[in-house]
């Protein structure tokens, strides 16, 4: 029903909000040039307190779809949104960021046979400028590293969404995000040991910064993101996230006191408006229609898993 929909929209719509925190309290509470602790922090102990609130692990092919699914929407993507985070300024991360949908579209027809509209697409472009305008700074430094994280995080987490549609988890999404979590955030922790060492002990601000990322900004928002990737399309969910940079530079104008801008109120509409277009389904059926019939999934046996 059209109510239970707008209410699975606007629940998942919490998610991609709280991630425009995330460049706030990474550059005010976080020590600087730890970004792999940083998503270590973030993903593992978050993981592991699902996994044992939950007390389910995988099954079958579910240990390594789990890997792959955790390395791809957490581990990989954790590691180079910090990196992105650490080396550019925030506009710019969050204009090549606003990319992900796009990819998202490309991958879909691809891997789930899913019609490519014009609709969608100049949603996204329309999103992409319109993010532009909202964070881009004539004076923002670029950095080849941070470029190249940005871009990566971005492609990174388009798979990730679109294969966590593909491959349907037998598991409620609780369960199903304690296991992406603990499988990226184990993938990091021997990364940011070998790349930045033992971690430093965190002052007061550290530790409240890391704790708001891990429950908030991770568990929290994470199991809002997976149940509404379960009931939407990979397409109405990642144009969600287009939510973080307005939410990112509303912050930076309660909180910072920075000053808006008319072509930045014309972006935060821009962004805000491809997101409503994207949304909309001209009276088709539920599901995005396929081109062609998509391969046959493997079915998944629906036995519970083991129990911790």
């Amino acid at each position: 029903m059209l109510s239970n929909r707008i209410g699975t929209l606007a629940l998942t719509a919490v998610a991609p909000a709280v991630w425009g925190t995330t460049y706030l309290v990474t550059t005010g509470l976080l020590p600087d040039g730890r970004p792999l602790l940083a998503a270590l922090l973030r993903a593992l102990p978050a993981g592991l307190a699902l996994v044992l609130l939950t007390r389910r692990l995988p099954r079958g092919s579910w240990w390594w779809r789990s890997l792959v699914l955790g390395a791809l929407n957490i581990g990989g993507f954790f590691a180079l949104l910090f990196v992105a985070a650490y080396r550019l300024p925030g506009g710019v991360a969050a204009t090549l960021g606003a990319l992900q949908p796009l990819v998202v579209v490309a991958l879909s027809a691809g891997l789930l046979g899913t019609r490519v509209s014009a609709r969608v697409l100049g949603a996204g472009l329309t999103g992409l400028v319109g993010v532009g305008l909202l964070v881009l700074r004539a004076e923002a430094r670029l950095d080849g590293p941070g470029l190249l994280a940005a871009l990566g995080g971005a492609c990174v987490m388009a798979t990730g969404v679109v294969l966590s549609k593909r491959w349907r988890s037998p598991a409620p999404p609780l369960t199903t995000t304690g296991w992406q979590l603990t499988a990226g955030g184990l993938l990091l922790l021997p990364l940011a040991l070998a790349v930045e060492g033992p971690p430093p002990v965190p002052n007061g601000a550290g530790l409240l910064g890391y704790g708001y990322l891990a429950v908030v900004g991770t568990a929290l928002a994470y199991v809002l993101w997976f149940r509404g990737l379960h009931a939407l399309t990979p397409t109405e969910v990642t144009f969600l996230g287009l939510l973080s940079p307005v939410v990112a530079t509303a912050l930076g104008w309660l909180v910072a006191g920075q000053h808006l801008t008319p072509l930045q109120g014309l972006g935060a509409l821009l962004v805000l408006g491809s997101l409503a277009v994207a949304q909309l389904r001209g009276g088709g059926p539920r599901r995005e229609r396929p081109l062609t019939a998509p391969a046959p999934i493997p079915a998944i046996p629906l036995e519970k898993e083991h129990t911790l």
